[in-house]
């Protein structure tokens, strides 16, 4: 059985590289991560300013002081054109450290994005949003605490004074550019009752990604399609809340798909109080063939006035299971709006 952790464990950390080399940042609450998910969503919301940050551990069960980590921050405004039509603006921070290397990645991205009215009355609306975002990144990583394949003596132990690969590379970080676009339609048919769907194209430039001047490896871009909503009662005590996001990535696809129940606890002309409860499943693709159930995600979120805070934990169910002893990894989300006078009349699904 230890021998088995041993493998499992190497194939965990092999596994991670690789798809960091290849994949994005994900988080599991990632309708508490609007920007991150699509640069359509900048400005859509109930309110005129969003803040949000989230933070996500994984695989500490089985690299402890190593594990993944991934934080975000961003900032996002509503800025009204006309009568019913919106301009948003917002920021986006975030940062990604895994591995013994602490390979890592720090992005800095901003993004635009218009929201048009198609239709609708006092009490429904539907739009079309238009987004796009820019920035820079920076990849580094710690090549004196790599373990490389010809250090390995044949006999199932690692020498480091063996000759390493490190001289195939010529730089331990780079910066690159970063593009990216989507489109949102959403439509609200009344204070409890809404409907999305959207899609985003990440990576339009596709910067490369090699540790050599010598070579190019070029990113993948991502496509990612999501849709969801909510759906309640007359009096929305109780409300459904469904959702599901597809991501594609050169030979990586992940499904995230599930629903979250609403129950709200009061509602005055001053106050919303309310919490969820959800559960979700994860689905991804073995490289180079074959499908497997990732994790189960249960989620937690608690709405007072306008902040949030919400907490997810993945129970993982792969065959890394073993070595992982089911911990995925625990994510944090907090948001808080400012709103200032508007009309309520329309309420959007964020």
């Amino acid at each position: 059985m230890n021998h088995l952790k041993s493998l499992l464990m190497v194939a965990l950390v092999t596994f991670g590289i690789t798809s960091l080399s290849g994949q994005d940042i994900h988080f599991s609450q990632f309708y508490l991560s609007p920007l991150n998910l699509n640069p359509a969503m900048t400005g859509v919301m109930n309110c005129n300013i969003r803040l949000a940050a989230n933070y996500r551990n994984q695989w500490a069960s089985v690299m402890r002081s190593n594990a993944y980590s991934t934080y975000s921050v961003s900032y996002d405004q509503k800025i009204p054109v006309g009568r019913y039509d919106n301009f948003g603006v917002g920021g986006t921070f975030w940062g990604d450290r895994a591995g013994e290397s602490n390979f890592s990645t720090l992005t800095g991205k901003l993004s635009l994005a218009y929201a048009k009215r198609m239709g609708g009355d006092r009490k429904s609306s539907h739009y079309l949003v238009v987004g796009g975002e820019g920035g820079v990144a920076q990849r580094s990583i710690d090549f004196i605490n790599l373990r490389w394949g010809t250090q390995h003596d044949g006999e199932g132990g690692f020498d480091p004074n063996l000759p390493s690969q490190e001289n195939s590379f010529d730089r331990d970080n780079f910066i690159f550019a970063d593009l990216a676009a989507g489109l949102l339609w959403f439509s609200v048919f009344d204070e409890h009752n809404s409907l999305y769907f959207g899609g985003a194209f990440h990576h339009l430039n596709r910067a490369n990604q090699s540790f050599s001047t010598e070579a190019e490896d070029l990113i993948y871009s991502r496509f990612t399609v999501h849709a969801g909503g909510e759906f309640s009662g007359r009096r929305g005590n109780i409300g459904v809340l469904p959702g599901v996001i597809v991501m594609s990535q050169g030979p990586s696809f992940q499904v995230n798909a599930g629903t979250s129940f609403r129950f709200r606890m009061g509602r005055t002309a001053q106050s919303v109080q309310s919490f969820q409860l959800g559960v979700w499943a994860r689905i991804a693709n073995k490289v180079p063939q074959g499908i497997l159930t990732d994790a189960v995600i249960l989620s937690t979120r608690f709405d007072y006035d306008n902040f949030t805070l919400g907490f997810s934990y993945d129970v993982n169910v792969s065959p890394l299971r073993p070595a992982s002893k089911g911990v995925g990894g625990f994510e944090f989300a907090l948001q808080y709006k400012i709103c200032g006078p508007q009309n309520r009349g329309v309420y959007c699904p964020w």
